[in-house]
C-alpha cells in the first residue's frame, strides 16, 4: 500500500502497517508514542481500547460530565466602577457596540458618522438615521434632478451634481453602512 510507513507491529503479521494506534496515551507533554497496524489488527485494537482504563469511578464521571473543563474561574470582562456600557440603540450593528466598549480612549456614545460624513449627509439632505437604501434613493433622486441630460442641457446645476456625487462616494464607503 502507498500509505504504509512500515510493516504491521504485530510480529507474526506480514501486512503493511497503514493505521496508527497509540502505544502510550497522550498527555500534556505531547501525543504519546504510536505503532502502525494493518487493518485487521487495528480493528482488534480499537475493539479492546478503553479510554477510561486506570481511572476511578469519580474520574470517569468527571470526564463524561457535559460541563467538564468549565468549572474553573473565568476572567470577567466587566469594568468595575467604569462607565456603563453604551445603549444597543446607539448602534446599527451589535458587534459595533461590543467593540466600542473596549476601544481605548473612547467614552460614552460612539458616533456613527465622522465630521466629513455628517457634512456629506447635509449635502444630500439626509439625517443620521438613514440606511443604505435611503442613501441610494436620495442619491438617485439628486442625480436625476441635477444631471444636464434631464435639464435640457442646462449646466447651471453641475456644481450641485458634483457635490452630490462626491458626498455619495464618501458615504457609500462609510463603516456606518458596512
Amino acid at each position: 500500500m502507498e500509505d504504509a510507513r512500515e510493516a504491521c507491529a504485530v510480529p507474526s503479521c506480514g501486512e503493511p502497517g497503514e493505521f496508527r494506534a497509540p502505544l502510550t496515551p497522550g498527555n500534556f507533554d505531547g501525543p504519546g508514542q504510536y505503532q502502525y497496524l494493518c487493518l485487521d489488527h487495528v480493528r482488534a485494537f480499537n475493539a479492546r481500547y478503553n479510554f477510561f482504563e486506570g481511572m476511578s469511578p469519580d474520574e470517569i464521571e468527571e470526564a463524561q460530565s457535559p460541563i467538564a473543563g468549565w468549572q474553573r474561574q473565568a476572567r470577567t470582562f466587566a469594568h468595575l466602577g467604569a462607565d456603563p456600557a453604551p445603549a444597543w440603540s446607539d448602534f446599527a450593528d451589535p458587534l459595533d457596540a461590543i467593540a466600542a466598549r473596549f476601544r481605548s480612549g473612547q467614552r460614552g456614545r460612539v458616533e456613527r458618522f465622522s465630521g466629513a460624513e455628517r457634512a456629506a449627509l447635509d449635502t444630500l439632505g439626509l439625517k443620521e438615521d438613514v440606511d443604505r437604501t435611503g442613501l441610494r434613493k436620495r442619491y438617485s433622486e439628486l442625480v436625476r434632478k441635477y444631471h444636464p441630460d434631464r435639464n435640457g442641457g442646462d449646466r447651471s446645476f453641475e456644481k450641485k451634481l458634483g457635490a452630490a456625487i462626491e458626498a455619495y462616494q464618501l458615504l457609500k464607503g462609510s463603516r456606518a453602512f458596512a
